[in-house]
């Protein structure tokens, strides 16, 4: 998980976000959806402050469509599973408040296979993913969305209107700076309307009053 990272999508929107609210990273590298969905529970509760939970993203599906048999077994989650994993992160926000309108999908990006290969050759591996599997999960990702109500952001098609989406990866599976920032921007698009209304938590540091500080900050 390298939202965080400089340039990440993840210290874009935190930067964005400042005085507004936290922009919590629980993202962890290699996971896949069966894994997360047992540790959900433990992310987000209603006694870690669920019901101010303004939004959350989900973003799965690069680790679960690996292919499965001797290539990548430990990540591989089958189609079938990957969406049923989705509905029940998707079931447990509800479980605890927060409502399928703050509730944002991601698929994953589309894969560039040639690119991805190479770094599996230098590891010893053969190729273990394809694009034509990874856009299967998303498309999976898109109906989960359309049957729970929740809002979608389909990367995995997105990024491939430009025949050449290679510059959105850094090694054909994670996203390189232009990724990052191209999925930063349509979240933001999306978020923008949930966030907008939201107040300022403290103000600007011109609008405190430096004679009496209590009164602009307590």
């Amino acid at each position: 998980q390298f939202s965080f990272q400089e340039n990440g999508w993840g210290a874009f929107l935190a930067e964005r976000l400042v005085r507004k609210c936290d922009v919590v990273n629980r993202g962890l590298s290699g996971y896949n959806t069966r894994w997360a969905k047992l540790i959900l529970p433990r992310l987000i509760s209603k006694s870690a402050g669920a019901e101010s939970t303004v939004a959350v993203t989900i973003f799965f599906g690069a680790n679960d469509s690996a292919l499965k048999a001797d290539l990548n077994p430990k990540q591989h989650v089958p189609l079938e599973e990957y969406a049923a994993n989705l509905k029940s992160m998707i079931q447990y926000l509800k479980s605890v408040d927060i409502t399928e309108d703050r509730i944002i999908l991601i698929t994953p990006p589309p894969l560039q296979e040639s690119a991805w290969e190479k770094e599996c050759l230098a590891k010893g591996d053969k190729l273990n993913r394809r694009n034509a599997t990874t856009g299967e999960y998303a498309q999976a990702c898109v109906q989960v969305a359309r049957d729970c109500g929740t809002d979608v952001l389909d990367l995995w098609t997105l990024m491939q209107k430009n025949q050449d989406f290679s510059s959105y990866l850094s090694d054909g599976l994670h996203l390189s700076t232009k990724g990052n920032s191209f999925l930063a921007a349509q979240l933001w698009s999306r978020l923008d309307k949930k966030l907008s209304a939201l107040p300022w938590l403290l103000p600007y540091w011109r609008d405190v009053d430096h004679t009496n500080p209590e009164a602009s900050l307590l």
